[in-house]
């Protein structure tokens, strides 16, 4: 019976025990207020404070945030006592604890830090390494003139051809573009002939055929 009877002390007293617990973590929950946190997020290296659009600012916790707009600034319902999390890409982290007596309608000033990252420098070569790269170009053999000039370059048929098939650049369209409307404007107050609607020039043509027969 002893036995029984302390257990069943030491049961009650540790349910006692979580039952005040329980009421004194109810009783500060209650103690947190709502309250409106308004504020502008700014880059602190700039002279006027230059605004930072598109920081998150969140509440871990809780799992709720917003985003300040183009001039930096956010609202949103937080509770006394949340630790918020002010991040965005570039910058360094920061963070800000709501206080215990903030007002019913609170406003802060978040300033961020620049978070640059120097990386050592990268040069991509396709060997593997730079003494490789010595042995390739030092073995290349390009058969120059006495003039220094890869004579394959100044073959006659390879110019013509490039010459046929390159396309015009933008000087060259700009130039036939003013020539054809140069043209048109010469002509514009005139009327359009067509030589083979022209008799005399019929006759210049009979008369050389005659000329060729007669020869």
């Amino acid at each position: 019976m002893k036995q029984y009877f302390t257990k069943s002390i030491i049961v009650g007293t540790l349910l006692l025990a979580i039952i005040c617990i329980a009421q004194v973590t109810t009783q500060a929950q209650q103690k947190k207020r709502v309250i409106q946190l308004s504020g502008v997020v700014i880059e602190e290296d700039t002279v006027h404070g230059r605004p930072v659009g598109g920081v998150h600012v969140y509440v871990p916790k809780a799992g709720r945030g917003t985003t300040t707009n183009n001039v930096g600034f956010f609202s949103m319902p937080v509770l006394t006592g949340d630790e918020i999390l002010i991040s965005s890409v570039g910058y360094q982290h920061q963070t800000f604890i709501v206080p215990d007596d903030s007002p019913e309608y609170q406003t802060i000033i978040i300033t961020l830090l620049q978070d640059t990252t120097m990386l050592p420098e990268v040069v991509i070569m396709p060997f593997p390494t730079e003494e490789v790269f010595k042995q390739a170009v030092l073995a290349l053999n390009m058969p120059l003139g006495e003039d220094r000039i890869d004579q394959k370059n100044m073959n006659q048929e390879l110019l013509a051809l490039m010459v046929k098939t390159t396309p015009m650049d933008g000087y060259q369209n700009q130039r036939y573009y003013l020539n054809q409307w140069a043209s048109s404007t010469s002509s514009k107050f005139q009327p359009v002939t067509n030589p083979f609607l022209n008799p005399f020039n019929w006759v210049k043509f009979f008369n050389s055929l005659k000329k060729n027969k007669k020869k």
